[in-house]
Order: C-alpha cells, then sequence, then structure tokens
C-alpha cells in the first residue's frame, strides 16, 4: 500500500486530493497545525480513513517528526497562505508559509534515508504581469504581489532541490481551481453564495471588486488528479495546469445568476474597497504539455462549474433555514 502525506488537508485542494488517493488505496496521512479548534469541514466525510500529524511550516522540527513517522512515498505541499489579498496585510507572515514553509519541507524529506517523491502547488499568480498569453512552463514570472512572490521562491527552491540533490521533486503550476469548498473570501465562491441568497431572498445586493480581471478557472477535483499523476511519470518535471480559456469576473457573475433565472446586472455594485492594489489582468494557461505528457486535461466546463457551486450553496442555505 502507497502512503502520502498531505500538507493542507483541511483545505479545498487538500480534501479533494484526500478523497481521491483514499479510492486508489492510500494510507493517507495529513498534517494539521495543533490548535483549539480543529477545520475539519471539509474533510469530515473521510476524516476517519485519514491518520492525522501534527506540525506547522514554520516547525522544522515538527515537520522532520511527521515525516520520520509516515515514511511516505508522496508528499503533496498544498498547505500556504494562500489568499491574495492577505498577503498585503500579512507580508512577512505569507513569506514564511508560502515560501520558506517549502524549503522546511524539502529539507524533512531530505533527511530521511529514502526521500519521498514530492509535489510543490505552484500558481499561476507567479506569472502577474504576464510576459506572454497563453503561459506555459517557459513563460517568465512577474508576480504582483507578496503571495505570487513567495510562491516563485517556493517553486525554484523545490527545482533547486531536484537539481542539487537528484529528489524527484515536481511543481504544478496550478491556474484557478474552484469548487464548492472554495473559502467565502475567494471571489468566485463569494459569488455564489451571493446569488444563493439572493435566489433564497435572503439579500438584495452583491458587493465586488475589479469586474475586469480575467482567470483561467477550473474545477479543483481536476486538478489534484494532475498533481498525482506528475509524481507517477518516471522523471520529475514542472507542468502548467488550466482550461486553456479565459473568462472574465463578469463571466462568472453572468453564468451564475443566469443558473437561477436572473440578470446579474440587476444585483452587482462595485466596491472600491475590493480593489487589489496591484492587480494580474489576465491568466490564462497553455497547458499543452500536460497534455501530451500526463494525459490530462479539465473535465469540467466553466458553466458547469458555475453551476455545481451555485446549487451546492442554494444547498447549504437552505439547510441552515431549516
Amino acid at each position: 500500500m502507497k502512503k502520502a502525506l498531505i500538507t493542507g488537508i483541511t483545505g479545498q485542494d487538500g480534501s479533494y486530493l484526500a478523497e481521491f488517493l483514499l479510492k486508489k488505496d492510500y494510507k493517507v496521512y495529513g498534517l494539521i497545525r495543533r490548535s483549539s479548534q480543529e477545520n475539519l469541514e471539509r474533510i469530515n466525510h473521510v476524516k476517519d480513513e485519514i491518520e492525522f500529524l501534527q506540525g506547522d511550516l514554520l516547525d522544522q522540527s515538527s515537520l522532520n517528526e511527521a515525516l520520520e513517522k509516515a515514511k511516505p512515498d508522496e508528499v503533496y505541499n498544498l498547505a500556504a497562505q494562500s489568499f491574495v489579498p492577505t498577503s498585503w496585510n500579512q507580508p512577512v507572515l505569507t513569506g514564511e508559509f508560502t515560501a520558506l514553509g517549502v524549503t522546511r519541507v524539502l529539507e524533512a524529506i531530505r533527511r530521511l534515508d529514502t526521500p519521498a517523491r514530492f509535489y510543490q502547488a505552484s500558481s499561476s499568480e507567479m506569472f502577474g504581469k504576464v510576459r506572454a498569453t497563453p503561459q506555459n512552463e517557459l513563460t517568465p514570472f512577474y508576480p504582483r504581489s507578496p503571495y505570487g512572490v513567495a510562491k516563485v521562491y517556493g517553486h525554484y527552491i523545490t527545482v533547486n532541490y531536484r537539481e542539487s540533490y537528484n529528489m524527484f521533486n515536481c511543481s504544478g503550476i496550478l491556474f484557478n481551481h474552484e469548487s464548492p469548498r472554495r473559502g467565502l473570501e475567494f471571489v468566485t465562491r463569494k459569488i455564489s453564495h451571493g446569488v444563493a441568497k439572493i435566489k433564497l431572498g435572503l439579500a438584495q445586493k452583491l458587493k465586488l471588486g475589479n469586474l475586469e480581471a480575467k482567470r483561467d478557472w477550473g474545477f479543483a477535483g481536476d486538478y489534484v488528479e494532475a498533481a498525482w499523476m506528475m509524481l507517477q511519470q518516471d522523471r520529475a518535471d514542472d507542468f502548467v495546469i488550466g482550461t486553456g480559456v479565459s473568462h472574465s469576473v463578469r463571466d462568472f457573475c453572468r453564468a451564475a445568476f443566469l443558473h437561477v433565472g436572473l440578470n446579474f446586472e440587476d444585483y452587482i455594485e462595485t466596491d472600491p474597497n475590493f480593489i487589489r492594489p496591484a492587480d494580474v489582468d489576465s491568466l490564462i494557461a497553455d497547458a499543452s504539455k500536460a497534455k501530451q505528457v500526463l494525459g490530462w486535461q479539465a473535465k469540467v466546463s466553466f458553466e458547469e462549474l458555475a453551476k455545481m457551486m451555485v446549487d451546492a450553496d442554494i444547498k447549504i442555505l437552505e439547510n441552515l433555514k431549516k
């Protein structure tokens, strides 16, 4: 039986990856921080099948201990301070978690007798002020937020350890991937939740920032499969993962409201408080390498994603009303 350790297992991607690996008969370990309140909401339905280990990306010794105990075949580093706007308010903490945290995990793996295969969750935010469109594995990085800068460090330290210590390290440069498990602070979930509230008569308006910002949005469940595929290859490499189709925030609003028979223009208000200091204008993936080498491509369409998220939020709110 293969063993995998997932950092960030309580997050959106961690929950989908844990489900995916359990279906493949992996022994799954989840690294969680010691806290007074465990947030296991996203993995409640599978938590009895996971062995949790306490550890923190800020604490090297706890990572060493977790790796020694699990002795995993694969390590998936999904933990990070992952909300871009927060990275301006907490730039140092973002660097500690999202950049140096990667180095600590790599160091813990390097110390093992049989080093595990390692997956680093890199981000399309590394491209930032894009140098070329669409973006592939060779497109230069120009991050536009402390989060993006930290992710560039995490990406290159993963490459550096691969080349310096002959470790099997892969980075997945993942473009935006959403789901009903997305945090409410993210714009897609904010929209789907807002649409659900308006449809159920619990709100009249939805306040958003830049409606023209464009992203390549896919379904998180598809993207964690790509991460697993990378670690099954004969050779470690880095891959851009995305749909290859770009949509604006306005497009997401239109699709979400349309699904419940409403016109988004009647309900959206622009709020300057939600505009970022330096925004990323347009991101679009060229995932042809992933398709060619891994045989991966996105299954869930943009419209299906918006419908799935709205339906899930309507269900959540209806259950709360009972």
